[in-house]
C-alpha cells in the first residue's frame, strides 16, 4: 500500500483537498460541539466527560460559498498516561496538516495549566490561529472572555458552540484566512462525503472491544492513523481513511467496539455503538475481528448476526492467531465453525495485526468479495445454469421456468416456479449459483414468484 489520504467519513479518492480547519485544544472544553455547529449536523460524538475524542476526524463544510474540511482532535495534555500522551500526538500531527487552527478554551473555567501549555504547541506549529472563547451563553460573559487574551494568541472569539451564539462572526473570519479555494464538489450540509458511484469499496472492520481492530487498521493503511492502547472502548468514532491500494483505492472504516447492549444504554457508549452500525449499515464488506486467544464467544456470534442483516459479505479475521499454542488451535477453529456458522463460507484468515502475519491475504480476500457483491449475471447465462441444474436434481412437484437477476448489493435473483419450492431445495440451487460464477461467500437472495412461460 502506498498512499493514505485522510477523508471525511467516507470520501470519493478523486475529490481534490479542501483547505483544512483544525480545532483543538484541552481535554473537555466543546471542540466536538464546535465542530458539529460548523458543519450543521451531530457528526462528532459529544459527552460531559473528559477525553471522549481520541482520534482525529475530519468532515466537510462549507460557509458563505466556501468549501473547507473541519478536524476534530482529542484534547491535547502536556503529560498524562500513554492513552493521553497518544492522543495529544495526534492532535500535534493534525496541526502540521493545518492551514488554520482554532483553539478552543472555556469561559466558565478560566485559563488552566493545560490551556498554557496547549497554546504554546499551537503557537510553534505555524499557521494561523483564532482563539475561540466557548460557552459564552449570553452577554454576561463576555467580558470573562477577554481574560484569554494573556495566551498569546490575539483577541478571541466569544460564541457557543451549544446555541450558535458568535459562531457566523467566527466564521467569517476562518474563511477569509483560508487558501485560494480550489475546485471542489459543493458542500453537502457537513455530511461526509459518500463514495457512491466512485467504485470504492468501503470496508468496515467491526469487533468486541479490544480484539485488535485499531491496530489492525493501522496496520493495513501503514502508519498510526487510530489510537492503539489496551484499555477496551479506545476508539469512539467510525474512521474512514482511503487507502492506495495496487487493486484500487479501499475505503477503510474503524469502528468502536460494540458491547453488550445493557453497557450501551446511555452516553458515549451508545454514540459509538450506533455509529459502528451505521458504518456496517454502509459498508461493502465486513471484517469481523475475533480474538483468537479467547475464540469466538457468544457477543462474537451476535455481532456476526448483525453482519448478516447488513446484507454485506464477511471475512472472519482471527487475530493474535501466534499466540494461540499448537495443541488449542482445532478448540479455537470449533468454536468459530459452531458460532459463525450462518456466515456460510466467509473466509477465516489467521493472523497477527501487531507483527503483520498473514495481514497480507486480507486483500486478495477482500477483492474477491467485493467482486462476488457488486456481481451481475447476464439472463441467458442464468438460465442456461438453472436448467442444468434442474436436469441434475428436478424439483419435487415444480419446476423453475426462468430466472432474472433484479439487483446486485448482494446479487438477488427472482426465481418464477409452476409451484412452490421446498427450502432444501432452494438451498440446491443456491449452492449451485456459487459454484456457477464464483460467488464465494457473498449473501444471495433468492425470491420465488408464481406464474411465468
Amino acid at each position: 500500500m502506498s498512499t493514505v489520504r485522510e477523508q471525511s467519513d467516507l470520501a470519493d479518492p478523486s475529490t481534490p483537498t479542501r483547505p483544512m480547519v483544525v480545532i483543538a485544544g484541552r481535554p473537555n472544553v466543546g471542540k466536538s460541539s464546535l465542530v458539529n455547529r460548523i458543519v450543521g449536523s451531530r457528526a462528532a460524538v459529544v459527552e460531559e466527560e473528559q477525553g471522549v475524542t481520541r482520534d482525529r476526524k475530519v468532515l466537510n463544510a462549507e460557509w458563505a460559498g466556501v468549501p473547507f474540511a473541519v478536524m476534530d482532535t482529542g484534547g491535547w495534555l502536556a503529560g498524562g498516561d500513554d492513552l493521553e500522551t497518544k492522543v495529544s500526538a495526534q492532535v500535534e500531527r493534525a496541526l502540521a496538516e493545518a492551514d488554520v487552527v482554532l483553539m478552543v478554551v472555556d469561559v466558565t473555567t478560566g485559563i488552566t495549566e493545560e490551556d498554557l501549555a496547549a497554546a504554546r504547541v499551537i503557537r510553534r506549529a505555524g499557521p494561523p490561529v483564532r482563539l475561540v472563547v466557548n460557552k459564552v451563553d449570553d452577554i454576561n460573559r463576555e467580558a470573562a472572555a477577554w481574560e484569554f487574551v494573556s495566551l498569546g494568541l490575539g483577541d478571541p472569539f466569544a460564541v457557543s458552540a451549544l446555541h450558535g451564539r458568535g459562531t457566523g462572526d467566527l466564521l467569517d473570519e476562518v474563511v477569509g484566512l483560508l487558501p485560494a479555494a480550489r475546485p471542489d464538489t459543493p458542500g453537502n450540509g457537513g455530511e461526509p462525503v459518500r463514495s457512491e458511484g466512485a467504485g470504492t469499496p468501503r470496508v468496515a472492520i467491526i469487533g468486541r472491544p479490544n480484539v485488535g481492530k485499531s491496530t489492525l487498521f493501522n496496520k493495513l493503511l501503514g502508519e498510526e492513523r487510530s489510537i492503539v492502547h489496551d484499555m477496551p472502548g479506545t476508539t469512539r468514532d467510525a474512521i474512514d481513511t482511503v487507502v492506495e491500494t495496487p487493486d484500487g483505492p479501499v475505503c477503510f472504516i474503524d469502528t468502536a467496539g460494540l458491547r453488550r447492549p445493557s453497557k450501551t444504554d446511555r452516553g458515549t457508549e451508545q454514540h459509538a455503538t450506533m455509529r459502528a452500525l451505521r458504518a456496517l449499515e454502509r459498508a461493502d464488506v465486513a471484517i469481523l475481528v475475533i480474538d483468537a486467544t479467547l475464540g469466538a464467544s457468544h457477543q462474537d456470534q451476535r455481532l456476526a448476526e448483525r453482519i448478516g442483516v447488513s446484507g454485506c459479505p464477511a471475512i472472519v479475521a482471527l487475530n493474535k492467531w501466534d499466540l494461540v499454542g499448537p495443541d488449542e488451535r482445532d478448540a479455537v477453529l470449533a468454536t468459530v465453525g459452531d458460532r459463525l456458522a450462518f456466515l456460510g463460507a466467509a473466509p477465516v484468515l489467521k493472523l497477527s495485526a501487531r507483527s503483520g502475519k498473514g495481514v497480507h491475504r486480507i486483500l486478495p480476500a477482500l477483492r474477491s468479495a467485493v467482486e462476488a457483491y457488486h456481481q451481475r449475471v447476464p439472463t441467458g447465462v442464468l438460465n442456461r445454469t438453472i436448467q442444468e441444474l434442474q436436469s441434475r436434481q428436478p424439483a419435487p412437484r415444480a419446476r423453475i421456468r426462468y430466472a432474472v437477476q433484479g439487483a446486485i448489493d448482494p446479487p438477488t435473483f427472482t426465481l418464477f416456479a409452476s409451484a412452490r419450492l421446498p427450502q432444501t431445495y432452494l438451498r440446491y440451487i443456491e449452492r449451485g449459483l456459487r459454484e456457477a460464477f464464483g460467488l464465494g461467500a457473498t449473501p444471495l437472495k433468492l425470491r420465488v414468484r408464481l406464474g411465468g412461460k
